[in-house]
């Protein structure tokens, strides 16, 4: 399966999880354990993770066509969670 990550800098990991976790599970299948939030795409799945001042995101795509498309999605909900704070994602696959 192709995978893709990013390490993005924010004091607000923990806050910006919870907001896509809530957005999302209005339509898709969240799981919450262990420190970790996984999100279930129909093309793919999405793992989010917080460290200190970092949020870890981790995709999971099943064909590598849908790589991009994922990346995208997660990108643009990610800045617009973020509000304000300007966020520097780089993905990594």
């Amino acid at each position: 399966m192709p995978l893709s990550r990013a390490e993005i800098a924010t004091p607000a990991a923990e806050s910006l999880i919870n907001r896509l976790s809530k957005h999302w599970a209005h339509k898709l299948e969240v799981e919450q354990a262990n420190q970790q939030t996984k999100i279930n795409f129909a093309t793919g799945a999405c793992l989010m993770s917080a460290a200190p001042n970092m949020l870890v995101v981790a995709i999971e795509a099943l064909e590598e066509a849908h790589l991009d498309e994922l990346e995208g999605v997660i990108e643009r909900h990610l800045i617009r969670m973020a509000g304000d704070e300007e966020l520097v994602i780089v993905w990594e696959n």
